[in-house]
């Protein structure tokens, strides 16, 4: 008998040139000075055990984020541009977790992020040699629920009441009612 092997794609390799990213395409979507001053009052207040919670929504919405009522944001929380987050009422976020919104994140009523969960709307163009980037947004709809380590990438919707588990990765659009988990996690 002969062997009938079957062929596999050989991938293409990519010769990286970091050194020509121009992040071409790309609006930060406010002026230096404002996203100075956001940094600034991020590191030294923002993320603080001490700066009170209730605080939190209010110090966003000053940097053009649209927030809901009795939003509850824990310590050690990051986002990347306020301006670019939109958060319905009775929404919780964990500590530590990171919203990496260089494109808008929406998070629906009821939903919630938590500890250490990162929402991630970067991402970059695999083929480019110069690796520009491949943004995209997300949505979280209303009873969602992004749990603890869990990852949901750029471009996915986290349909109503869906759950992405502790550690999984969404990485393509979560169904309504739809629970997603890492492996070997229950």
């Amino acid at each position: 008998m002969a062997d009938t092997a079957v062929p596999t794609a050989v991938p293409t390799v990519v010769e990286r040139s970091l050194r020509g990213f121009t992040g071409a395409g790309y609006d930060k979507g406010r002026p230096l000075l404002v996203q100075a001053a956001w940094f600034a009052v991020l590191n030294l207040v923002f993320v603080k055990w001490w700066f009170p919670a209730r605080w939190r929504p209010a110090v966003l919405r000053a940097f053009g984020a649209r927030i809901g009522q009795r939003v509850l944001i824990r310590q050690r929380v990051r986002v990347h541009w306020p301006w670019r987050l939109d958060i319905g009422d009775d929404v919780w976020i964990g500590e530590d977790a990171w919203l990496l919104n260089l494109e808008r994140i929406s998070i629906g009523s009821d939903a919630c992020v938590s500890q250490g969960a990162l929402l991630c709307t970067g991402s970059h163009q695999r083929l480019s040699p110069t690796f520009e980037f491949d943004n995209g947004p997300i949505r979280l709809e209303p009873g969602a629920w992004v749990a603890a380590r869990a990852v949901v990438l750029r471009g996915v919707t986290v349909g109503r009441g869906a759950v992405v588990g502790a550690a999984a990765i969404a990485h393509r659009d979560i169904a309504p009612a739809e629970v997603v988990t890492a492996r070997g996690v229950g």
